[in-house]
């Protein structure tokens, strides 16, 4: 953290997990994780996958709620005016929107397809997360800057306490990865190891059993 923003007051303390946690995971679909498509094949997406599999068996081990979303529309028309042309080739139905087969073989509980960055526009995410009791949300997939983030904001602005599993998000470039991971975390979230994610998530299992 820059020391201007710290001694501004951003980041201060922790914010800790809530009464009950759930995983979501943002667009770890085949059009992201496969180098045989344009935005496909990253290093760091490839591991943020593998790091995040243990967290979802950990989640649905204590019968928490895992949410998945792709990104993906019907047609052409339904996409907003991205900058990004590839994104316009993520057509319902196709190879692309196809959830990455580790994560398809954990098994999320649910699996929505969202028009827009973030996994809470337009879809029913924030309801079930409502209707489960949740009040923690521990965020894993990609891209970093980009649909991560803007699924963290909307998080945080749904009042939800986010965690961000930074060994279970990836980005094309480190820098940008980075420096979104920082910048969330002196304002909306705790950035937190996948470790320390299923720890908490054992914890919450272990507590709820005896009760």
């Amino acid at each position: 953290m820059s020391d201007i923003y710290e001694k501004r007051g951003y980041g201060a303390g922790a914010l800790g997990f809530g009464a009950k946690p759930a995983v979501i995971v943002v667009d770890f679909q085949r059009g992201f994780t496969e180098p045989a498509f344009p935005m496909g094949g990253g290093p760091m997406v490839d591991a943020a996958v593998n790091h995040t599999v243990p967290l979802i068996q950990a989640a649905k081990r204590a019968g928490l709620p895992v949410i998945a979303c792709v990104n993906g529309y019907d047609s052409p028309r339904a996409a907003p005016h991205w900058k990004v042309p590839p994104v316009l080739d993520l057509l319902a139905g196709t190879d692309q929107v196809e959830l990455d087969p580790r994560i398809a073989a954990a098994s999320p509980d649910v699996v929505l397809m969202k028009s827009a960055p973030s996994l809470f526009f337009g879809t029913s995410a924030a309801a079930i997360l409502t209707r489960e009791r949740v009040d923690t949300v521990i965020v894993t997939g990609c891209i970093t800057s980009g649909c991560v983030r803007a699924s963290v904001i909307d998080a945080f602005s749904l009042g939800f306490r986010v965690m961000v599993a930074r060994d279970c998000v990836g980005d094309h470039d480190q820098a940008a990865h980075d420096q979104n991971l920082k910048d969330v975390e002196r304002r909306y979230a705790d950035v937190i190891d996948s470790a320390d994610a299923i720890a908490a998530i054992e914890d919450w299992r272990i507590r709820n059993d005896r009760s």
